[in-house]
């Protein structure tokens, strides 16, 4: 399953993670770059290092999961 991740630093200045299942590909950075300064602008989450202060990264991430019979 591909998930999309969203980094921001906090007040802390600790990385806090944002996780997005099933991602539209191919992804438009534009649009991350919008909605990650919209989280920013808005506050819209809560941080136990306090407030979203800058875009950290955003990727794609990829989990493969293959079962071994014993």
């Amino acid at each position: 399953m591909k998930k999309l991740e969203l980094k921001f630093l906090n007040a802390d200045e600790r990385i806090v993670t944002i996780t997005l299942d099933h991602p539209v590909e191919p992804v438009d950075p534009a649009l991350i770059h919008a909605a990650m300064d919209a989280v920013i602008q808005e506050n819209c989450f809560f941080s136990s290092g306090g407030d979203f202060m800058e875009k950290k990264e955003a990727r794609i991430v990829e989990r493969n999961v293959f079962d071994i019979e014993l």
